[in-house]
């Protein structure tokens, strides 16, 4: 079966991490359909200085939160799984409650009761009580927390490069292959 992978993209500060996510998903011939909430698309257009309607670009297919009805809100749609990336701590906090007020929160919830994997790339610091207890809640329903904390052993040189590792490293634990990708072992043998 074809693998087909769901993007949701909020309002939590790190949309380069999405579009970088979405490039490799492309290179590596993933079909993407993307989710964008309304904040999302802010925080697109204010950190990369574009338009959001450059998604149709990056994926097959463009969903915003409104369109509760689309493939996306079933559990009968055929897809492998799901990347929330950022996941900002509303969505986190409406996805660890079973609250769908949003596309993107329904598909995260139908990813969870399907049994389907359901990553959450969130981004925000300090952390508060609230926050660590959502993250559980999530986590024990399934998801998996992966934060958008970059690494440095790979030496980057920009934040382009931070960004690029942070994303294959996340490709990788999605069981994929993604080009230029060194691990631990291979930087510490160069």
């Amino acid at each position: 079966m074809e693998k087909r992978y769901l993007v949701g993209i909020t309002g939590a500060s790190g949309a380069l991490y999405a579009k970088f996510f979405l490039q490799e998903l492309r290179e590596l011939g993933v079909k993407t359909e993307v989710i964008i909430t309304e904040a999302g698309k802010k925080v697109w257009e204010a950190e990369l200085n574009s338009s959001w309607n450059g998604l149709k670009d990056l994926a097959f297919k463009v969903y915003q939160e409104r369109e509760i009805s689309a493939p996306p809100a079933s559990g009968s749609s055929l897809y492998s799984g799901m990347v929330v990336i950022p996941c900002s701590m509303g969505t986190l906090g409406a996805i660890a409650h079973g609250v769908s007020r949003n596309l993107l929160q329904r598909a995260a919830d139908v990813m969870l009761k399907e049994r389907k994997p359901l990553v959450l790339v969130v981004r925000e610091t300090p952390l508060n009580l609230i926050h660590i207890r959502n993250m559980e809640a999530c986590l024990k329903a399934g998801a998996v927390i992966f934060p958008a904390m970059p690494s440095f052993y790979q030496r980057p040189k920009t934040l382009e490069d931070l960004v690029d590792f942070f994303v294959k490293r996340l490709l990788v634990f999605l069981g994929f292959n993604p080009q230029g990708f060194k691990s631990w072992e291979e930087i510490c043998e160069e």
